[in-house]
Order: C-alpha cells, then structure tokens, then sequence
C-alpha cells in the first residue's frame, strides 16, 4: 500500500524491538512500524526534545545527516514548528506549536485506540502526517480523515502523505468540531492535548466507538490519555485513564502564560502568612507524578509553577485563573515550609485539602481515574463511573 518507502535502517528496527519488548508496540501494528518510518515524514530542519534538559537544539540534516538520522530514529519527541508558523531561524522559539510525538507513546495510543479491518478514524491533530499514515497502512488511506488547525502544516503533511503513497485526505481546520461531512466513525485520536472533549466527537462516533485523546487539567502541563466508549444510546462516553502522557495543547485550549506581576506586586509579605507539614519530598517530584494529575482534577481553574532549587529553599506558586488570587509555598531543607496566600480563593487550602483527599483514597495512580463525556460536560471519576469526583470550585 505504500510506494518509494525509504530503506528500513537497523537503529529504526531496533527500536521496534525495543517497544515490542516493552509492550509499547504490539503485534498488529509492527508491520505498519516497519513500513511506514517516522524519518519520512520529518523536515530537514528540526529540534529534537531532550526530555531530561528540558530543552531542545536545531538539527539539520543538510549539514548534519547522521545525527538528524539517530534523532530521527529515536524515542524523542521532535519540535517541528515553533510560535505558530512565525518564528525564523535555527534557534527554538517561544512556544513549540506542531511536533513528532515519540514512537513508544505513539504506539502506545494506537495500541488503545485497537483499531479493526473496516474501521473509519477520524485524527485530531495532523502533525508531520506520521500517525496518519500508520492508520492508512493499516486501514487503507480512505478510512483516515485527520484534521490540522495550520494551514501550512496541513498542506505539508497532505504533501507528504501523498508523495510517500498514502493520500489520506488532510482537512484544514479546527478539530475541536470534528469533522462532521465524514460521520460517523469508529474512532477518533487526538494528537493534542485537551482541557475538555467536545460532546462533538461523542456524536460523530458511532455507538460502540472509542475515544483516545490526551486529557488533563490548567493545574499543570501533564495528560494522561482517556479511553472513551461511546454508549450504546449515542449519548455520552466513558472509560479509564490509561497513563500519564504531555502534549501540544489543543489551539483553541491553549493556556496563555501567567504574568506573575499581574497578581503579586510587591512579595509574599502582601499574603497572609501561615505554614505546612507537607515536606518537598512529597510534594515536588519527576515528570508524570499522578499525585500532581489528582489535585489538577480537585483545584479547577488554577495553575502552579514550581521553581528551581537555590540555596536549600524552592518556592512554588499558585495562580488562579478566573481572579487574581495567588498563593505561595516556600520549602525549605530541614525547616517546615512556610505559606503565602492572596485573593478571594485560599489556593493553598485547596491545594492542601486535595493532597489530602488523594492520600486517604490511597494514592490512587492514573489508572484509578477515569473520564465520562456528555452533552452536560464532563466529569472525573475514581474507581467506577458511579463515584464521581467532587470539585473544589472557585468563589
């Protein structure tokens, strides 16, 4: 089903077997991985993501083809594009806006989605085309309609995908609406992440079908992948978290930065002071921490920033999104951490009440969460659809 494919380097076939050791990359999908490389679909100029630097450096592939091949090849994620289109030039921009998506947990959501002969996808978020044509491999190109919200992605993508021998149609626009001209459809994946499912893709499905999307709070940048089941009614969709993932946003959800001037102008001294027996150790830790995806999902409307270590103390803030309240934890070694808070919200009370709540259901991991979407909105459960989560809601 493919023409012109690349010669399948060994680094590439490696990896595949690195993912299939590690249940990443299950069986049905290890001849679309084989087929259809992530290489091929990758600009000559990109910035490979270093996860533990947390940064990211050009490389080009006219100037430097073995590296950009090993980064090419590799379970990294890769920026393609920066500022929406606007930014020029080899150094990384302000905000990465369109990128490859790191094989392991590409296949990992492929592996959720469990695709079947016949099946009509419908994507969010095109990209680079890659996970598009590894469903065209799999499907045949006519049973993949993906969406992209930039023109010029979506017009290189479309370009590629074609040149490569896989014509999947590329529409450009805003996957928040689905596409409804193509309806129903067995599945839908979002390559983005989300602050809220539309009940859009809940109609656009048919009963029976599953929802894959990257889901997750303003509290923090982190997802955590929801499998959703349409209902056999058409009405709504349930289903569990199946593992902490981070995502580009969803354009039209994207959260603007938080001016920190905008809401302390002065210091902590202007909160009102008080102190916490919640250590650093417990509180601030690695990427993908389900603790932090708990209380996101208890302190709505609110976003907190932790800052670097220096000199023993490492204060971490709080802002809420719908007022100006603020508030502001400084941990320090061998001391009780000492609080500041502002506003018509107590920040840190709620932060301090959700740590609680989440310690006493036992510290539940993302797999203990689930999500349902209807034409309502969309609820957080624990355990079962039946105990839905109650909210901390702002004033």
């Amino acid at each position: 089903m493919t023409a012109d494919v690349p010669e399948e380097p060994a680094d590439w076939a490696e990896l595949g077997s690195a993912l299939t050791a590690g249940g990443l990359l299950s069986p049905d999908w290890v001849p679309a991985f084989a087929a259809v490389p992530r290489f091929a679909f990758l600009p000559d100029l990109m910035w490979p993501f270093n996860m533990e630097a947390g940064g990211s450096a050009a490389v080009d592939k006219r100037r430097e083809p073995d590296v950009w091949q090993r980064y090419a090849e590799a379970d990294a994620p890769i920026v393609t594009q920066w500022d929406d289109g606007e930014h020029s030039g080899t150094e990384p921009g302000v905000v990465s806006t369109s990128s490859a998506s790191m094989p392991s947990v590409v296949f990992s959501m492929l592996r959720d989605l469990d695709v079947q002969a016949g099946n009509r996808v419908l994507e969010i978020g095109t990209g680079t085309g890659w996970n598009a044509a590894l469903l065209a491999h799999r499907l045949g190109p006519e049973n993949v309609v993906t969406v992209e919200v930039d023109e010029a992605v979506a017009a290189t993508a479309q370009a590629t995908l074609d040149r490569f021998g896989l014509p999947v149609r590329v529409v450009h626009g805003d996957g928040f609406t689905g596409h409804r001209e193509e309806a129903p459809y067995d599945r839908i994946i979002a390559t983005c992440g989300l602050r809220s499912i539309p009940f859009a893709w809940v109609e656009q499905s048919r009963p029976g079908g599953v929802i894959v999307a990257p889901w997750g709070t303003d509290y923090s940048n982190g997802d955590a992948v929801a499998r959703l089941t349409v209902a056999d009614d058409g009405k709504s969709a349930s289903g569990p978290f199946t593992g902490p993932v981070e995502f580009m946003k969803l354009r039209a959800q994207r959260l603007s930065a938080v001016v920190h001037t905008e809401y302390v102008n002065g210091g902590v001294a202007d909160g009102d002071e008080s102190s916490t027996a919640i250590t650093e150790g417990e509180f601030v830790g690695g990427r993908f921490r389900p603790q932090e995806f708990a209380l996101g999902l208890r302190v709505r409307d609110s976003v907190h920033v932790v800052a670097a270590k220096d000199d023993g103390a490492r204060p971490v803030w709080f802002y809420g999104l719908t007022d100006r309240s603020w508030a502001c934890v400084q941990f320090r070694d061998g001391d009780h951490a000492r609080v500041w808070q502002s506003g018509p919200r107590r920040l840190w009370d709620e932060v301090e009440s959700a740590y609680q709540w989440w310690d006493e259901q036992g510290r539940p991991g993302f797999d203990r969460f689930g999500l349902v979407v209807d034409g309502g909105g969309e609820r957080v459960w624990l355990d079962s659809p039946d105990n839905l989560l109650p909210v901390v809601q702002a004033p």
